[in-house]
């Protein structure tokens, strides 16, 4: 039975930072802040995919669509929480220009990154539940300037911190809305290639120290950290790299980005509670 989270320590920042949700007894390690009640916020919630956004807008109540950089942005709200739901398409660079453009066009207060991402870890199976603590990139290598394989030059970190207030919303409404899945808080890694070899996933691993892998969560976590924007991304698991078939995936791939957007959506409903 996954306990609930009291207090979490954050692993060293080359470590892989998996743990399943339980923690020491003790004091709560977050709390509401001033100003994140949810009628004073407003979310930006992006999916990559069709999938990952389409049961997401069949909740809203639709104010208006505004269409830039080739992407739909729908603004209302779900509950009483005003959000912008918007497919980014596939990619570190869609990714990065459609966070940057719910911060600064639509005034996006938090992000939250729904979607799906392959198993790097062998203890996280097909439609487990990954919360990031942190996102790496697994694909940038300026090593030969002195620095850590994944980290961006100039930046002075290599992992973009998750928010710890969503990371608690988040993992508390996993066990909510799919009480049978595993629910664990890990590193999300993400570059431009689709990870569907062991090799692939063995330099990944390497490289980001990371516990699964897709294509844009730290690309919106660095838009958010440069702008002081709080986020988090939730990932069910697909498919396992080196073992998954492309016809398993593509099985999986409607149901683990529905049952991302059902989160995202109990998430939502907690925050009004």
């Amino acid at each position: 039975m996954i306990q609930a989270v009291k207090i979490c320590v954050r692993m060293p920042a080359r470590q892989s930072p998996l743990a399943e949700y339980k923690c020491k007894k003790g004091g709560s390690r977050t709390g509401r802040q001033p100003g994140t009640a949810a009628e004073q916020m407003k979310i930006g919630i992006i999916g990559a995919m069709s999938e990952e956004v389409a049961l997401l807008k069949e909740h809203m109540q639709i104010s208006g669509i505004v269409s830039l950089a080739k992407m739909d942005f729908f603004e209302g709200t779900i509950g009483n929480t005003s959000v912008i739901v918007v497919q980014s398409g596939v990619g570190k660079v869609n990714a990065a220009i459609c966070a940057q453009l719910l911060i600064t066009r639509f005034g996006a207060t938090h992000v939250i990154n729904t979607g799906i991402a392959g198993s790097l870890d062998s203890r996280m199976d097909v439609l487990d539940i990954l919360v990031s603590i942190d996102a790496v990139y697994h694909d940038v290598d300026a090593t030969v300037f002195g620095y850590h394989a994944g980290e961006v030059p100039g930046l002075g970190l290599l992992a973009f911190p998750a928010d710890p207030f969503l990371r608690e919303m988040a993992v508390t409404s996993a066990r909510k809305a799919a009480p049978e899945s595993h629910v664990y808080e890990g590193r999300v890694a993400s570059g431009d290639q689709f990870i569907s070899t062991t090799g692939q996933k063995n330099t990944a691993q390497a490289v980001a120290g990371g516990n699964c892998c897709e294509m844009e969560g730290a690309a919106i976590a660095h838009a958010c950290w440069l702008n002081g924007i709080p986020y988090v991304i939730l990932r069910l698991i697909s498919d396992k790299p080196g073992q998954t078939t492309n016809m398993e995936y593509q099985e999986i791939e409607a149901a683990a980005a529905r049952r991302s957007a059902e989160i995202t959506l109990r998430m939502l409903k907690d925050l009004r509670q």
